[in-house]
């Protein structure tokens, strides 16, 4: 008898127990709203799919009356743009100053205490700084998402440039290779794989930041829809935001790991990629 460390599901296994805690959540969930329905048929704690379905389709196909908008793609595009902004500042930042520290022995020594000790900091601490520096518009809140995610991707980036094997940089200069030569043909090829693992990793902290920055000051988005239908207890509007925001994310996840399997097909022997 093969022990249970041994055993591998199969294909359909591993989509059957992937499956099941989710049909588990819903089945509590119907039964449950079912019962609270039955005290109270205008209960909103736990509303029914009819009232999702309903609420949905208000949202995403039909336009506002105050603005013309179909809200749910417009706030979709909004929070999505600045995600991907601030994801984006975050990584190439994260990458340059990663690499640099990681390899060159000044630098570390001069940024890397800097680094740490901004990581420390509580983004959301600083958020009402950054309102009365950069007001209520964009910026802040793009640059709360930057320094939320950026010093954890900048350690991670150096962790990984210190962790390359010293017997590699040896190698490439005593075949001559200058420092730019090193950091480009030797260490960022390595690096970039490991970069966009941490960036999917950061993900969902940069979701967080993003929905409380919406939630304070934005006039769409979505967390800024979220947090202004909960004056009115619409369960039926925020629930369903909660599962698109669930779903962006992992499309999100998914398509940088597609990514990396694909500019990267190396690493998917090294683990690089999972």
């Amino acid at each position: 008898m093969k022990r249970l460390i041994n055993q591998q599901p199969s294909k359909a296994g591993k989509w059957l127990l992937g499956a099941l805690p989710f049909i588990l959540i819903l089945l509590v969930y119907v039964v449950a709203s079912n019962e609270r329905l039955a005290v109270n048929p205008n209960d909103k704690l736990m509303p029914s799919f009819e009232a999702f379905g309903h609420a949905i389709h208000m949202m995403a196909f039909e336009p506002s009356k105050r603005t013309g908008d179909y809200l749910l793609w417009a706030d979709t595009l909004a929070s999505l743009q600045r995600l991907g902004i601030g994801v984006g500042i975050s990584a190439l930042i994260s990458l340059i100053v990663g690499i640099l520290i990681g390899i060159i022995p000044l630098m570390r020594a001069g940024f890397a205490p800097v680094v740490t000790v901004i990581s420390l900091v509580p983004p959301l601490a600083i958020l009402p700084i950054l309102f009365i520096i950069f007001g209520l518009g964009e910026v802040a809140k793009i640059t709360l998402i930057v320094l939320g995610i950026t010093p954890f991707l900048i350690r991670d980036v150096q962790l990984r440039v210190m962790a390359l094997p010293e017997e590699l940089i040896i190698k490439a200069q005593t075949l001559g290779a200058s420092t730019w030569q090193l950091i480009v043909r030797v260490i960022l090829p390595q690096i970039l794989p490991k970069l966009i693992d941490a960036v999917r990793l950061s993900l969902g902290s940069a979701w967080l930041f993003l929905i409380a920055a919406e939630a304070i000051s934005a006039t769409e988005g979505l967390g800024y829809r979220i947090f202004l239908v909960r004056r009115y207890l619409a369960m039926d509007v925020i629930l369903p935001y909660v599962v698109w925001i669930t779903l962006l994310a992992f499309l999100t996840d998914y398509l940088l790991r597609r990514l990396s399997l694909y500019a990267f097909p190396w690493q998917q022997n090294e683990g690089g990629a999972k």
